[in-house]
């Protein structure tokens, strides 16, 4: 029998941490750094491969794209799955899903020819992408799960630390992933490359089936509801104030992610062979190790979305810059800050959902967030992708874009691709200082520093009675019970 999970503590965002719940959080991390090794594994050699065999940019930015649309269109799914089934289920359902996608690549690949599977007129591409696009975004249910399991297991005060530490391990699964997966294409090929990631999920998944996690039946699994629960998610966004204009601002900074996303692979390999190109992505890939362990070991202060802003300013002006020369150490070297500061970026995000919103609907939060933020980056991968292809390559190409703009990109390979690292780069910081001057970052640094769940807290242009009568409003029917006075019958009664 499991143990009774800890219940909400009234007017605080945490819950009691079962004993041993720091070494069950660890198993459950290092089997999720093995599942996101494996699809990310597969994931990076089909990108490469498509982009080797066809020399497209548009075919990588439609398949990368498609990537963050699904799991976009998909997160608000994973989130009502996680909050109304227990953590442990939900991560064995995903690892059985993404075993049965790469299953039946495998199958297609055996069945049709290289060629055919490499002709983008035919619709075997696709589908061949598309079932591995599937199993690669389904195993995201289990991040979503990860997230709410440090509420779960870790107390409080070490949250930012924990997610610090899924940085770090995200960070290390990324340089194993980046270098393996140029290697295995560049010697291997497509075929054992699809051969090994098979194997590995099977064995993450057998690895999964031993650890065992003590929570109760969600109380959401009896309430009745759409399988896509967006109501009660937008209640829990709501219910935190300022919440939603975090999210708004991380879907933002994903709007850079989607040019990364679409052209940070082509212009790596313009620059290198593909098997140091998959190295140099290893390399720079220690970034994540170090910015996630300085979350981990430092935390990330008092205020962790003025830490979140600053960084991403920093971001953009990286962003701007470095590829302002086509130079291959500039760019390895941009590649592996921007990799150092992402930990931080989205450990303050966590970290601040896990204080601010209860554990029961954490699930449905994170995957709004998800939904919202991983939209952002498809939009500018298809968008970018064509544009680059069409447009500003070939303008820079010209001796037209070259005596605009060679002052300042010099010359060389991809300058277009510069171009557009430049223009996206400023706009991120524009955006992230702008951010400073909201109501609604003064609103969630102030309840985040209460520490209070839901609760709202009044701006200083508010009164005192508007705030009252708003935070009461907003007040839990938990937390309004436990303050009734017993002798005050019509307040029991409700």
């Amino acid at each position: 029998m499991s143990e009774p999970q800890p219940s909400a503590a009234v007017g605080a965002g945490a819950i009691a941490a079962p004993a041993g719940g720091n070494r069950t959080f660890l198993a459950v991390l290092i089997n999720t750094a093995a599942a996101n090794v494996t699809t990310s594994f597969l994931w990076f050699a089909l990108t490469f491969w498509v982009y080797l065999e066809t020399r497209s940019v548009l075919a990588t930015g439609i398949v990368g794209g498609a990537y963050m649309l699904l799991l976009a269109v998909f997160a608000m799914v994973f989130g009502s799955l996680v909050d109304r089934h227990r953590k442990h289920r939900v991560m064995v359902f995903s690892g059985v899903i993404t075993l049965t996608a790469f299953l039946l690549a495998g199958a297609l690949w055996l069945a049709f020819p290289e060629a055919a599977l490499l002709d983008l007129g035919e619709p075997w591409f696709w589908l061949f992408s598309g079932i591995i696009l599937a199993g690669s975004v389904v195993e995201n249910m289990r991040n979503i799960a990860l997230s709410t399991t440090v509420t779960l297991l870790v107390p409080v005060e070490r949250h930012a630390n924990a997610n610090g530490l899924v940085g770090t391990v995200q960070g290390l699964a990324f340089v194993v992933t980046s270098v393996f997966s140029g290697l295995s294409v560049g010697f291997l090929g497509m075929g054992w490359t699809l051969a090994i990631a098979l194997v590995c999920t099977a064995l993450a998944l057998l690895h999964l089936l031993t650890i065992r996690i003590a929570e109760d039946r969600p109380a959401a699994a009896d309430e009745p509801g759409p399988l896509v629960d967006l109501r009660g998610a937008a209640r829990a966004v709501r219910s935190a104030p300022g919440l939603f204009a975090l999210i708004i601002f991380s879907t933002f900074n994903n709007l850079i992610g989607g040019v990364y996303m679409a052209l940070m692979d082509p212009y790596g390999l313009e620059l290198f062979d593909v098997k140091i190109w998959g190295i140099v992505l290893g390399v720079t890939a220690t970034g994540f190790i170090i910015g996630g362990g300085l979350v981990a070991k430092f935390g990330l202060g008092k205020n962790p979305i003025r830490t979140m802003l600053w960084i991403v300013i920093g971001m953009g002006v990286l962003g701007a810059v470095f590829t302002l020369r086509d130079w291959w150490w500039l760019y390895a070297l941009g590649i592996w800050v921007y990799m150092a500061l992402i930990p931080p970026v989205e450990a303050a995000e966590q970290t601040v959902i896990q204080k601010v919103v209860p554990f029961a609907t954490q699930g449905r939060v994170f995957g709004f967030a998800a939904a919202f933020e991983s939209a952002a980056a498809p939009v500018t991968s298809f968008l970018i992708a064509p544009i680059a292809q069409f447009l500003i390559i070939p303008y820079m190409n010209d001796d037209s874009g070259r005596a605009t703009w060679g002052w300042l990109l010099g010359e060389g390979q991809s300058r277009g691709i510069a171009l557009v690292f430049l223009i996206a780069g400023l706009v991120m910081v524009v955006i992230g200082a702008l951010a400073f001057l909201t109501r609604s970052y003064r609103i969630l640094s102030r309840q985040y520093s209460d520490a209070t769940v839901n609760a709202e807290v009044a701006d200083p242009g508010e009164t005192d009675a508007a705030g009252a009568e708003r935070s009461a409003e907003r007040q839990a029917p938990a937390e309004r019970q436990a303050a009734a006075q017993p002798s005050d019958p019509d307040r029991s009664a409700s």
